[in-house]
């Protein structure tokens, strides 16, 4: 049996499942292990830095209308339910768990023990079964790997006892007509059972963001934690910042910063004085990487590494970052310590900054603002970024979007719940707070130009080493956000953005514009705001 020789498939378990037990398991195997599989199955090849280059097939990114939550008497009156989280009978449930076991009873699977939180007191121990090596090694890189001791076994049983199990098969597809489902692809979440199918879909994604989901349910409702979707890092005197955005603001970029220690890119929970990881390891967005802009991620594709949807220069096996052409949602994924600088235990501090990450595409937000209490939450609610033209189809001019706490689709609870939460802890440490906009200057997508990165980690580095205390600062005269009027690094004429705009009254207008779309979206959550945070909205 294809194993490490200390460990042994955990026969028993497998068996009660409905599993079989024999040659065709493949417990805990080693990257190099999986690699070498992926590549003998015909299903990946590596790129010239030694990384597994692999297809996730039909989906290259999350499929949010096809995740279910099984409404049950735990979830019924706790669960948010609205388009992200979607109720799924449990007779529903309990049929696709039989025909997906059904369905891997003859094949091949790989079985490995992993765990989520890097605090002890949090651990959420995981059994993850895939139906081919490359999942399997996404599970590796991207939860926590416990030692060979601790997964042992002993006479007298288990020592590793999972309290959750996910099992992936993306070769099986479901029935919509009986099963439950919108199409043949799905990820379902039982919280009474403890049990994440994914089902009709490689993408990776599929599985962390199944285990963030689950997180984000029971450590703020059951264990009072603040679950984030966020990267952090930390100083070197122990000062912990978190850096809050969706996808494409630069969460993993700009926390990833050579004079800082990587807590993590991506997910994390804060306690007392304490924030974090969830994971073992970073899902990076690869598109128009390069070794200049992002020298820790572009490094950290080498063997063991698993990259995702590239294509390679013609006639060679060099990536090339730039190409689109089976998706823009590239990504590599590898553990924790591939980053030169990453802290192990991933556990820092309570932060001192928290950063609100936006991709303006409008150019109206300035590149750096400081937040008050009400407008940090106000701005956390909102959850904006815009996308820009050409990311999607029929998006000819920037869109904005809303998400909720910067993670709508991962959030069982409300909204509030989150937002609540993280006012109260803003409050206690006396967090600064600040906005970066890492979109667009000089006028919308089109007309003006994207923010440098050089400038962002200027005004990021000012912010931390406390360099904007004692500067002047406007009011945005819409948002309110208060806008340094000189920054260390920064040319001072691109801090007000209505400064960089050709027609000013162009900028006003469309200020106006990008307001009255902030008020719409908040309506939904003002009930449930308090005083303070209803009071930060735009003044038109």
């Amino acid at each position: 049996m294809s194993i490490p020789t200390m460990l042994s498939v955990p026969a028993d378990a497998l068996i009660n499942m409905g599993l079989k037990v024999a040659e065709n398991v493949h417990y805990q195997l080693s990257p190099e292990e999986l690699t070498e599989q992926t590549i003998a199955r015909g299903e990946g090849v590596l790129n010239n830095t030694g990384a597994l280059v692999i297809k996730t097939g039909e989906f290259t990114g999350r499929s949010p209308k096809d995740k279910f939550i099984v409404k049950d008497s735990v979830t019924a009156d706790t669960v948010n339910w609205n388009d992200f989280n979607l109720p799924i009978e449990e007779k529903y449930f309990d049929q696709l768990y039989k025909k997906m076991i059904d369905h891997l009873k003859e094949k091949e699977i790989w079985v490995r023990d992993a765990y989520a939180c890097a605090d002890e007191t949090y651990r959420l121990n995981i059994r993850v079964i895939n139906e081919n090596p490359w999942s399997n090694l996404f599970a590796n890189n991207m939860f926590l790997r416990p030692t060979e001791e601790e997964l042992a076994r002993v006479d007298s049983g288990e020592n590793f006892k999972p309290d959750w199990h996910l099992i992936q098969a993306p070769s099986f597809k479901a029935d919509p007509t009986v099963d439950g489902t919108r199409q043949h692809n799905f990820a379902i979440v039982n919280f009474t059972k403890k049990i994440i199918l994914i089902g009709g879909t490689g993408y990776t994604g599929e599985m962390k963001k199944g285990i963030f989901t689950i997180l984000n349910f029971l450590l703020p409702h059951d264990k009072n934690v603040l679950s984030m979707h966020c990267s952090a890092n930390m100083g070197l005197k122990g000062d912990t910042a978190i850096f809050f955005g969706l996808s494409g603001t630069g969460k993993t970029t700009l926390s990833a910063d050579p004079h800082r220690k990587l807590i993590g890119d991506d997910e994390h929970g804060w306690i007392g004085d304490s924030v974090f990881n969830f994971e073992g390891g970073c899902y990076a967005k690869t598109i128009d990487l390069s070794q200049e802009k992002e020298p820790e991620i572009f490094n950290a594709i080498k063997p063991g590494a698993l990259v995702e949807n590239v294509t390679f220069k013609e006639g060679t096996n060099e990536i090339d970052f730039s190409s689109k052409k089976i998706t823009e949602n590239t990504r590599v994924c590898y553990p924790l310590n591939f980053i030169s600088n990453a802290l192990e235990p991933s556990i820092g501090t309570a932060p001192k900054n928290i950063f609100l990450l936006t991709a303006d595409a409008y150019g109206i937000l300035p590149p750096i603002s400081k937040l008050s209490t009400g407008q940090a939450m106000y701005q956390f609610v909102s959850g904006y970024t815009a996308k820009v033209a050409g990311t999607e189809a029929g998006v000819t001019e920037p869109k904005a979007t809303f998400s909720a706490c910067f993670g709508a689709p991962f959030l069982p609870l409300h909204p509030g719940h989150y937002a609540i939460m993280l006012g109260k802890k803003i409050r206690e440490s006396n967090v600064n707070v600040w906005m970066i906009n890492t979109g667009w200057s000089s006028g919308p997508y089109g007309v003006g130009s994207r923010m440098k990165l050089p400038y962002t980690r200027n005004m990021i580095t000012a912010a931390l080493e406390g360099d904007l205390k004692n500067v002047e600062y406007e009011a945005h005269p819409i948002f309110g956000m208060m806008m340094p009027k000189t920054c260390p690094g920064v040319p001072s004429e691109i801090l007000n953005p209505r400064n960089t705009w050709a027609d000013k009254n162009d900028y006003d207008e469309k200020a106006k514009n990008l307001a009255q779309q902030f008020i719409k979206n908040f309506k939904k959550y003002e009930s449930a705001a308090g005083e303070e945070t209803r009071n930060s909205a735009p003044k038109i």
